[in-house]
C-alpha cells in the first residue's frame, strides 16, 4: 500500500459513507483500487494463488458487510493490510493444521494397511503349518497338539499317553525341527523374516 495526499483520503472516506450505504458503483471503485493489492500481499504470506484469492475475495466482502462501521476507518490502507494479514495467517494456520491432519490420517491408513498385510500373511503360514501338522508321524502330531494346542506340560503329556519324559521331549523337538523345514521349505524367506518380527509364537520355528 501507499502514502496518499489528502484530497485521496478525502475521496475515499466519501466512497466508504457511500459503501455504508449500500452503492455498489463506490464499492466496484475501491474493490478495483485495492483487491490486486490485496491479493499480492496475501500471496506473499501464501505463497499461494489460490489461497490469496480467498484471502482476497473474504477480505474485500468484509468491508462491504462492514455497514455503518465504514465510516470508523480512517486509514483504508492500513485497515486492509491488517485485515488481510490477520486472514492469511489464519489460512496459514488452517493449512498446517490440515496438513497435520491428513499426515496423521495417512499414517494411521498405512499402519492399518500394514496390519492388514501382516495378518494375511500370518493366516497364510498358519495354514502351511496345519498342513505341516497333519503331515507329521502320529505319535509326533498327538504330542506337539497336546502341548501347543492344549497347552499340556510335557510331564503331563507323559502320564497321558504313557510315555518317559524324556521320549515326550524328543517327540515334540523332532516335530517341531520337522514343521520348521515345512515351513520354511512353503514360504517365502522375506515374508518369514516379516512374520518373525511381529510374532514371537513363530521364534520356535524360524532361527535366522
Amino acid at each position: 500500500m501507499h502514502l496518499k495526499d489528502e484530497k485521496t483520503i478525502a475521496e475515499e472516506r466519501d466512497l466508504l459513507s457511500k459503501i455504508a450505504a449500500c452503492d455498489q458503483r463506490a464499492f466496484k471503485i475501491i474493490y478495483d483500487r485495492y483487491a490486486r493489492r490485496v491479493f499480492l500481499f496475501s500471496q506473499s504470506i501464501l505463497n499461494s494463488e489460490e489461497h490469496a484469492e480467498e484471502v482476497m475475495q473474504e477480505t474485500m466482502l468484509k468491508l462491504w458487510l462492514l455497514g455503518p462501521e465504514l465510516e470508523n476507518i480512517n486509514n483504508l490502507d492500513a485497515y486492509l493490510l491488517k485485515l488481510t494479514r490477520n486472514r492469511s495467517l489464519n489460512v496459514l494456520s488452517r493449512i498446517k493444521l490440515e496438513f497435520k491432519t491428513n499426515a496423521e490420517r495417512a499414517e494411521s491408513f498405512l499402519d492399518i494397511d500394514n496390519g492388514t498385510e501382516e495378518e494375511i500373511m500370518l493366516n497364510d503360514i498358519r495354514k502351511v503349518l496345519e498342513s505341516g501338522i497333519a503331515a507329521l508321524p502320529a505319535q509326533q502330531k498327538l504330542v506337539y497338539q497336546l502341548y501347543q494346542e492344549q497347552g499340556l506340560k510335557y510331564g503331563e503329556i507323559a502320564l497321558k499317553l504313557d510315555l518317559a519324559p524324556s521320549t515326550v521331549q524328543t517327540h515334540m523337538k523332532l516335530a517341531v525341527r520337522f514343521l520348521r523345514a515345512y515351513v520354511s521349505a512353503h514360504t517365502d524367506l522375506a515374508v518369514l523374516l516379516i512374520i518373525y518380527k511381529v510374532s514371537p509364537f513363530w521364534a520356535q520355528y524360524f532361527h535366522f
